[in-house]
């Protein structure tokens, strides 16, 4: 079964690669290890994306956004980050005069339905389900894929989109580095007495991280919680009720009495990064190139950016009839989705180290930190700008004509 490009994993990031494909005159094949039907309603994971506006234009582009029932999609106006029992925060405005939000919380399983939505039926887009990877092997003019029940692919390039424990990039023989924070995020749909106002909370309590994003309701929020696996196992186990009252005791009864509108969901966190992007016709894209701490909500903007300049390299490179594995072509998207993703992997790394570490020392340096910054001129202007940015991240210099049909200079 022969494709021009292979997308292995049919979450949110595949997805959008094949959709932003789509019309480029390159036959693409989805592989998914679940039932291909189950992508038209997939079920709800708990998870709350945020994105910004450079993501939100990517989606318009992709028609994706567009798919997106209004219920589902939140206003992100503030953010508020809180250290300790401190009543005040950091808090974040968009710019004045603006008039938009800081971004928007929609919902990751709704983002799935939208993008298989907008590239069921096409054409040029295959998605074959029940398709467990289980080796690939790249040869000079074609890569091919083998499924653990014998069936075989074969396309000038794979893409794994899979997770980030990524198996296809294991199987490639790309190493990651993996930091294990040693916790479990418990993400929870609530309602609760007092309005969240259109604020996102990231709130640094002495031995635990809470977060509020705010859904389309005022009173209905998603309530992340950062524990302990022993802690994260307890709190599953009790019942809603139960649940609702532990979690109205963590958030200090500041949005009244909280209460369970869906089962939680707990995933073990883990912040992943490929040391190359890249293997002999093959690439990496969303979480199994980077796999980000939510602390910073950048996880799936960076893999949205990503595809789009991957995809924006081959859709360049099948119009001057160029080779969409070749080695040249695809060491531009790495070294600009390295460039868009590291300082902020790094940076992210060290914030989370930094506010969980409730060490009296660290305490004191964490607290004059915020102040600091709280009376930095233009600083909250400064991140506001950067989240409401369309530029989408570094831009990438024209490809020569040479480099998009694969030739030397």
């Amino acid at each position: 079964m022969a494709s021009d490009i292979l997308i292995i994993g049919a979450g949110p990031s595949g997805l959008c690669m094949a959709r932003a494909l789509a019309g480029s005159g390159l036959a693409v094949t989805v592989l998914e290890q679940g039932p291909a039907d189950a992508l038209a309603d997939p079920p709800d994971d708990g998870r709350e994306i945020a994105l910004t506006h450079a993501s939100r234009d990517a989606l318009e582009r992709l028609g994706i956004w567009q798919a997106l029932a209004p219920e589902e999609i939140g206003e992100l106006r503030q953010a508020l980050v809180i250290d300790g029992d401190d009543h005040d925060g950091l808090r974040f405005k968009p710019p004045a005069r603006s008039g938009d939000p800081l971004g928007w919380m929609v919902p990751h399983h709704a983002i799935r339905r939208a993008a298989h939505a907008s590239v069921r039926g096409r054409d040029d887009i295959a998605i074959i389900g029940g398709a467990r990877v289980t080796a690939l092997e790249p040869g000079p003019d074609v890569i091919a894929v083998q499924l653990d029940d014998g069936r075989r692919f074969e396309a000038k390039l794979a893409i794994a989109a899979d997770n980030r424990f990524s198996g296809c990039r294991r199987a490639m023989g790309i190493r990651a580095d993996h930091h294990d924070f040693g916790k479990v995020m418990v993400v929870v749909k609530v309602v609760h007495d007092a309005p969240h106002a259109a604020t996102a909370w990231e709130w640094f309590r002495y031995g635990q991280t809470l977060a509020l994003l705010p859904l389309h309701d005022p009173h209905t929020s998603s309530a992340v919680v950062t524990l302990l696996p022993g802690e994260a196992s307890a709190f599953m186990a009790k019942s809603p009720e139960d649940q609702g009252i532990d979690l109205t005791a963590r958030f200090a009864h500041r949005l009244g009495t909280i209460r369970i509108a869906a089962n939680p969901h707990a995933y073990p966190l883990v912040g992943v990064y490929a040391r190359d992007f890249l293997g002999p016709r093959f690439a990496l894209v969303g979480d199994a190139a980077v796999g980000m701490h939510p602390v910073t909500a950048h996880g799936f903007n960076f893999g949205l950016a990503g595809i789009e300049r991957l995809a924006g390299i081959l859709r360049e490179a099948a119009r001057a009839g160029g080779d969409p594995g070749n080695a040249r072509l695809l060491a531009r998207y790495g070294r600009g989705h390295r460039l868009a993703t590291a300082p902020l992997y790094k940076a992210t790394r060290l914030v989370v180290d930094l506010f969980t570490d409730d060490r009296a020392p660290t305490r004191v340096l964490r607290k004059a930190l915020l102040r600091a910054s709280a009376r930095l001129p233009g600083f909250r202007q400064l991140v506001a700008r950067g989240l409401v940015d369309r530029g989408g991240g570094l831009p990438l210099p024209p490809m020569p004509a040479w480099l998009a049909r694969g030739q030397r200079p």
